[in-house]
């Protein structure tokens, strides 16, 4: 397809087709040369504004592909064009059109990208939420009821001389706190429509030869890792994209961690640290027939407070007198927990990769760990920078409280924290947006997008 989107493409579609175009129908033309030859032929559809995708006059001609055809054809666009200064879009470009001219607000914009790149069918059906709407709503709604409440406190502040207990009269606390409530909701479902889009990035860490790449193959249902009996097979990592509950999961086997003195294996070693230390969770896997050594010591004193560590013992298949003791160890621990180096408290886990022996708890925990409830799929999908101003939105509520506490003394204060709310919220839909924001998020599309 080659699409064209202008403030008025009368010209250009009079330059292409000889025939008067009528708007929203399909009409099936020879798409010619500047020698009346034919280079293709296919379904031509005009869209006048403002009925269009981006808000103005659009030309979609729709041929049989291939690069050189669509090459020649996207070529006599051009020529046609010039005149009325028709260029190459860029990345987003048509989105972009259609938020600044109020076709679409910011966060559907962002939903377009989101449904392209959706990498399951939960991700997808989210995306679809969100392009129609569905989170726009929600926040636009309490913005609403944000603005209500400003349109308020501001009146009380014009007329001071009326004497008016605007906390009491109008309820402002009771009202603040049922919108701190519905925020709070709104910003969970966010944070499951934000896994649901970005997933969950988990590195395997270890020692070598403690069955890393063996949990990789068994977790992603496939020989994707180098398994032997050698230690040291791993030097790189290895990246695995593998869905649980319909959450993208992106597993990372890297080098076993040791003293070496070979520098190939030494290079990977690094890069495992520099994986631990971007890693949203960590599988520390350990052989359940080893017991702790300086080793393990040092590499659990390493591992990243930042990020939940989650202990896990494998290989209970090699030590027979465990298998049934380490089933009994996982369901008599229900509960229990373990301090490691990370700031979350995890739970130990005896698991054979080799057998698929308590993968199964593997999965929930990386679930409960990623903060997602199964069976309570986000209704929209949702960016960092959405949870970013919803946290922004909550702290100023916050503040916004502290200060009713005070009666009406510091009203002005109440309605400061309440206009900051406003903002934030916003900002979300692309109401208070900046230029620099909107060409960070458009450059990220494709072309013709």
């Amino acid at each position: 397809m080659v699409r064209i989107s202008g403030g008025n493409l009368d010209g250009i579609a009079g330059g292409l087709f000889n025939v008067p175009l009528k708007p929203r129908h399909a009409h099936y033309l020879p798409f010619n040369d500047s020698q009346g030859n034919a280079i293709d032929a296919g379904i031509v559809l005009y869209f006048k504004a403002p009925h269009s995708y981006t808000g103005e006059d659009v030309l979609e001609l729709q041929g049989h592909g291939g690069p050189a055809v669509l090459r020649r054809v996207l070529q006599r666009c051009m020529e046609v064009g010039r005149p009325w200064g028709l260029r190459h879009a860029e990345p987003g470009e048509f989105t972009q059109r259609a938020f600044l001219n109020d076709r679409l607000d910011l966060a559907q914009a962002e939903a377009v990208a989101d449904l392209i790149d959706a990498s399951s069918d939960a991700a997808a059906r989210s995306a679809m939420a969100s392009l129609s709407g569905a989170f726009s709503h929600e926040v636009t709604a309490l913005n609403e009821r944000i603005i209500h409440l400003r349109m308020l406190v501001e009146a009380t502040l014009d007329f001071p001389e009326e004497e008016i207990d605007f906390l009491e009269k109008y309820q402002a606390r009771p009202t603040l706190e049922a919108i701190i409530s519905d925020l709070q909701g709104i910003r969970r479902k966010a944070r499951q429509g934000m896994i649901l889009r970005e997933g969950l990035h988990v590195v395997l860490a270890g020692r070598p030869n403690v069955g890393k790449s063996s949990l990789l193959n068994a977790l992603a249902g496939d020989e994707v890792a180098i398994v032997t009996p050698i230690a040291g097979t791993t030097r790189d990592r290895v990246i695995q994209q593998i869905h649980l509950d319909g959450v993208p999961v992106h597993i990372v086997d890297t080098a076993g961690l040791r003293e070496t003195t070979d520098e190939v294996e030494s290079i990977g070693i690094a890069r495992t640290w520099a994986e631990i230390e971007r890693a949203d969770a960590v599988i520390h896997l350990q052989d359940v027939r080893r017991p702790d050594d300086e080793l393990e010591a040092e590499i659990t004193r390493r591992l990243p407070e930042r990020a939940p560590v989650l202990k896990v013992f494998n290989k209970v298949d090699l030590a027979e007198e465990l298998v049934e003791a380490g089933a009994a160890v996982v369901a008599g621990r229900q509960g229990e927990t373990q301090s490691t180096s990370s700031t979350h408290p995890v739970e130990n886990l005896y698991i054979s990769a080799k057998t698929g022996h308590n993968l199964d708890a593997l999965r929930q925990r990386l679930l409960e760990i990623a903060g997602w409830s199964p069976g309570s799929e986000s209704p929209w999908l949702a960016r960092e920078r959405h949870i970013r101003a919803l946290d922004a939105a909550e702290e100023h509520l916050a503040v916004a409280r502290t200060h009713a506490e005070l009666d009406d003394q510091v009203l002005d204060l109440f309605a400061e924290e309440l206009r900051l709310a406003h903002e934030a919220l916003g900002a979300i839909t692309g109401q208070f947006t900046s230029d620099d924001l909107l060409g960070e998020i458009f450059s990220s599309f494709c072309i013709g997008k």
